[in-house]
């Protein structure tokens, strides 16, 4: 998935979730590898797991319909 994907236009001007410290990060800081990310506000990011949860379970149901 590209930034535009997730509705990011600037990568600098952005927040990121630390998986490995578990801290909203303004820009990306820390390595990519420990980082979820791009989100448009803090809040977003500090509910990063539950998006990517929510999408994987969505693109489960995806992948189950495209089985049929």
């Amino acid at each position: 998935m590209s930034k535009k994907d997730w509705g990011v236009d600037d990568s600098g001007d952005t927040y990121w979730f630390n998986d490995k410290t578990g801290e909203v990060e303004y820009g990306p800081q820390s390595m990519g590898i420990d980082r979820i990310g791009p989100f448009k506000t803090a809040e977003e990011a500090a509910h990063a797991k539950e998006t990517l949860a929510e999408r994987a379970r969505q693109w489960a149901a995806e992948d189950e319909e495209d089985s049929y």
